[in-house]
């Protein structure tokens, strides 16, 4: 497979001219964007908006959905293939070479957008009042992009890069809000899926239950179905499955037929400390003090 460490190894790859800089790309896209039809990973973010007509963009396994205004994001080494696309109206593409970000805050503040690990069916799809906002970014950046380069420059692309991934933010929010509605709050879908596998046995077979195991049910990305569940609780998927596993284990507590180290193994805990500190985080008791207080 196709590995590019650097835009201008990628540029000739694909005969695309010379990049105006060796960490940053800034490309519009017509009626196609070639990038070959094989795959290919590299040591670059990827940012695009398109409106496909026909095509395939694959990102890991999967492929992208076609629908009108999708904004796609890519990180660093994720395996991507872009196969015969046409455009409904102008696209683009930024390619942003991790290097690019060195020293600047947005280095590791782009690590915490979780639309750079998201799945093809949760690419963002935007408004129209939504898309000129991002365009009029674009535009901004591609300016100066094409500028002679001075000691200005990149923090202006960098402030615009900044502006257009927190735009996106706000729009998954959204998003997130308009797929509730549309599909039903993902929290009762979580706490059901984890009372199936609580109810099948799946707590002895195959252990706690994690966050991707749970993502899967609902055929999402696990880093998704946290947003999704901060957007609507306020806590991430593993908060919630700990309250679940303490919820569970105070339930258990409740009656005298097991003690304390029995429940953790049939909550899944292979470590009863593990258990015991889990426990006292969530209600600041021990399991012990637990029980002795309902003894009380």
């Amino acid at each position: 497979m196709q590995h590019f460490k650097s835009l201008a190894d990628m540029h000739r790859f694909n005969g695309f001219p010379p990049p105006e800089n060796p960490l940053i790309s800034v490309y519009r896209c017509t009626q196609t964007c070639g990038l070959g039809d094989r795959e290919f990973t590299s040591d670059f973010y990827m940012i695009g908006f398109k409106k496909l007509k026909a095509g395939v963009i694959m990102y890991g396994r999967t492929k992208y959905d076609h629908d009108n205004g999708s904004m796609i994001f890519v990180k660093p080494r994720q395996i991507i293939a872009f196969k015969n696309l046409e455009f409904d109206e102008d696209a683009f593409i930024m390619f942003i070479h991790e290097d690019f970000l060195n020293g600047s805050p947005l280095h590791d503040e782009i690590q915490q957008y979780g639309f750079f690990d998201y799945e093809a069916n949760e690419a963002l799809h935007l408004s129209p009042k939504e898309e000129q906002i991002i365009w009029d970014l674009f535009f901004k950046i591609d300016t100066e992009y094409q500028n002679n380069t001075d000691e200005y420059s990149r923090d202006i692309i960098l402030t615009h890069i900044d502006s257009m991934l927190k735009y996106s933010q706000r729009f998954y929010k959204r998003q997130f809000i308009n797929r509730a509605e549309l599909s039903g709050k993902t929290v009762s879908k979580f706490n059901n899926a984890l009372s199936t596998y609580f109810g099948k046995g799946l707590l002895q077979t195959k252990g706690l239950p994690t966050v991707n195991a749970m993502a899967s049910e609902l055929n999402l990305s696990a880093r998704y179905l946290s947003d999704l569940l901060k957007q609507e609780t306020g806590k991430t998927a593993i908060e919630l499955i700990h309250i679940f596993l303490v919820n569970e284990a105070k339930n258990l507590l409740i009656g005298e037929k097991q003690n304390v180290s029995e429940i953790a193994y049939t909550l899944g805990f292979e470590n009863l400390p593990y258990f015991s500190r889990l426990f006292k985080k969530e209600t600041g008791l021990s399991p012990n003090q637990f029980k002795k207080q309902l003894v009380n």
